[in-house]
């Protein structure tokens, strides 16, 4: 059940995204709506409580992108309900800046305040709306967050070790060989690791691993043909 929501979101998050933002905007243009307060705030609750149960999903598959090209991690779910959880309070606070300001009331403190949250809350859903993650490329793998970046070439690395299926870390560490052609950009997390909290480790290691040792196939990286020689490939993790 949990797999199948967690694969149902990653897969309209989209979707799922647009709608709480346009029910936190009406709420927030709504002056003295308590009873959609309340339900935004239960839905926002519901939202981060699912999030937290999410968290331990960790998908063995890529997102084919040919148009990139490049074999992409999913979208946490997890994220998609932590940014509409998220949408309850950041939706408040947006009702109060809009009503303090009509009403000539608005502070230093509550416009810094407000504003800080609906930044946070910009950041929040822009990492769940682009789905930042792990990226396999023809030219090497390139991991992305909100405020960065890091670009690793193939020929800088050796094939990782691919954990057990038990193993919980949220990063799988990388063996780089050649760090002076490592490429990051704005304050990338690691220079060293790929962060694996949303997807499973082992297929990930398993699948650049298997780019490290087969440089023929790289080119092909991006296209569902190459997907499905790749999955073929690959072993099933159990």
């Amino acid at each position: 059940m949990i797999d199948r929501l967690s694969a149902a979101t990653v897969r309209h998050r989209h979707v799922v995204l647009a709608l709480g933002l346009v029910l936190a905007c009406v709420n927030a243009a709504a002056p003295g709506s308590t009873v959609g307060t309340r339900v935004l705030l239960l839905l926002s609750l519901a939202a981060l409580v699912l999030s937290v149960f999410l968290m331990g999903v960790r998908p063995a598959y890529f997102v084919v992108r040919p148009q990139v090209p490049a074999f992409a991690t999913p979208g946490p779910a997890w994220m998609v309900f932590f940014a509409l959880g998220y949408l309850g309070p950041a939706s408040l606070c947006l009702g109060a800046l809009i009503r303090s300001t009509s009403e000539g009331t608005l502070s230093t403190f509550d416009l810094v305040f407000n504003l800080l949250w609906l930044l946070l809350a910009a950041l929040v859903i822009t990492r769940a709306w682009r789905g930042h993650g792990v990226r396999l490329h023809p030219s090497g793998v390139r991991q992305t967050w909100p405020l960065g970046s890091l670009t690793v070439p193939w020929e800088a690395m050796l094939a990782p070790q691919v954990p057990p299926a038990t193993d919980s870390r949220p990063w799988l560490p990388m063996r780089i060989t050649e760090p002076e052609l490592v490429r990051g950009r704005g304050i990338p997390r690691s220079r060293r690791a790929l962060r694996t909290d949303v997807v499973d480790p082992g297929f990930l290691a398993s699948a650049i691993g298997h780019y490290v040792t087969h440089p023929e196939h790289r080119a092909a990286i991006g296209s569902h043909a190459e997907y499905e020689r790749l999955r073929a490939e690959l072993p099933v993790r159990g």
